[in-house]
């Protein structure tokens, strides 16, 4: 069985946000307006911002000024807090690994939301809904897995949503190769964020193959996860910058 991991090198990430507008035209996440946004209800499953540590950390001089960034999708956790504190199990894992969320089960108590200590998880404080402008860029796939509709017309008030690695597109991966009656090769399985990422950044693939890129990228003395010491154990992990 295959285990999904992402590896991202901050030394080759521009900041250009092209892996959060991939991300929001492919998996259709809602655009709130302004004044939601001031209120915390923004929903951006894959965010680029400054160095949470230091967000106003820069080097050099006008005009080479280097500012550092990260960028934050799904942990995918091998130890997810949030499944744990899910009381209807709308938040699981999946046996690839892949951290999920079932949009009918969730009843909205938001407690995932609280136990998630990367802040990657995001509420539908109101029926989402797109601009005619928008609507003409919503993805039509609407893939039925364990019972959760992964689409538009899954999405209702009171939910919680949150990157899934682009499953679907695994799911259509998956479906063309038996089609084609042969056998399906995990490099025809990539999210939006990794297929789209100018500075070719962003690696996928499976961990538990030692000869898959992101298994070795991530044996790298560069290599490291977020929040290491609360013991979640992140699959989407970082290369440090040089």
């Amino acid at each position: 069985m295959t285990n999904w991991s992402m590896v991202i090198d901050l030394d080759k990430c521009v900041a250009c946000q092209g892996c959060s507008i991939a991300c929001r035209f492919e998996n259709n996440t809602p655009v709130v307006p302004p004044e939601e946004a001031e209120k915390g209800r923004s929903i951006l499953w894959n965010e680029v911002f400054p160095n949470p540590i230091n967000p106003t950390e820069e080097t050099g001089e006008y005009p080479h000024v280097r500012t550092r960034y990260l960028t934050r999708p799904c942990m995918h956790c091998e130890n997810p807090p949030c499944v744990k504190v899910c009381p209807v199990q709308a938040t699981y894992k999946d046996e690839e690994g892949i951290v999920r969320q079932n949009y009918d089960r969730c009843i909205g108590c938001r407690f995932c939301t609280v136990g998630c200590p990367y802040g990657v998880r995001y509420f539908n404080w109101y029926k989402p809904e797109w601009t005619p402008e928008m609507a003409q860029h919503i993805t039509p796939d609407k893939v039925v897995g364990n019972g959760s509709l992964e689409g538009p017309a899954a999405r209702v008030t009171g939910v919680v949503e949150k990157c899934t690695y682009c499953i679907h597109r695994l799911q259509k991966a998956r479906a063309r190769a038996e089609a084609e009656e042969r056998d399906f090769r995990p490099d025809e399985y990539v999210p939006a964020c990794v297929q789209t990422c100018t500075g070719k950044a962003r690696f996928f693939g499976d961990l538990d193959d030692p000869e898959s890129t992101v298994a070795v990228l991530a044996q790298s003395q560069r290599a490291f996860r977020l929040l290491e010491d609360v013991g979640t154990h992140p699959k989407t992990i970082y290369l440090r910058e040089g």
